[in-house]
């Protein structure tokens, strides 16, 4: 009897991914061999405010700093609210100005949801361009490269599509704040 099951088990999983296979192949896209574009929405933009960086010095892996967040906003489409003090960017600085950031903070929506934010990325720019980024000094966003991949976490059952959704962060570096607007990969 278990052998019988276990053979219609196994004709109805070839059967149906016989199925599920025939229809990706109709797909018009793929027929053409041109796989769907991916597409980005904007989710919301978060303005961090920074204290001065804690440097910690040259490491095995380059010059470690610390970045404290110390407040901020966030707004978009449907959500608002305040950025917490306590997070931080920790980074590692290599010789040639390219950094690493690994910042962690959390946001706190107008209706007193809480979200956990792991955000990596990376910052680079012509060398003249970093000296003064580094230093403090305004700079013009456009020569700059900051981009991220964050990842979100909450236990707001109408914030899940943070959690369950691929994001990209495109950020700007200002003498006492971070502007990154946050975009939802569809």
């Amino acid at each position: 009897m278990h052998s019988r099951v276990a053979k219609v088990c196994i004709f109805a999983v070839f059967t149906l991914g016989g199925i599920v296979s025939a229809q990706l192949f109709r797909s018009p896209a793929l027929a053409q061999g041109k796989p769907a574009e991916p597409k980005l929405t904007f989710a919301f933009e978060v303005r961090a405010t920074v204290g001065a960086p804690l440097e910690v010095g040259t490491v095995a892996q380059g010059r470690r700093r610390i970045v404290p967040i110390t407040g901020g906003t966030f707004e978009g489409p449907g959500l608002r609210g305040k950025v917490m003090n306590g997070g931080a960017d920790w980074q590692i600085i290599r010789a040639d100005g390219f950094t690493e950031l690994d910042t962690r903070y959390t946001l706190e929506t107008d209706t007193g949801q809480v979200v956990y934010v792991q955000n990596a990325g990376m910052r680079h720019a012509a060398p003249d361009v970093m000296k003064k980024l580094l230093a403090g000094e305004l700079v013009d966003p456009t020569l700059v490269y900051f981009r991220t991949v964050p990842k979100f976490e909450t236990a707001a059952t109408d914030l899940q599509w943070l959690a369950r959704s691929v994001f990209i962060g495109m950020g700007e570096r200002y003498p006492n704040d971070v502007r990154i607007r946050f975009y939802r990969l569809e």
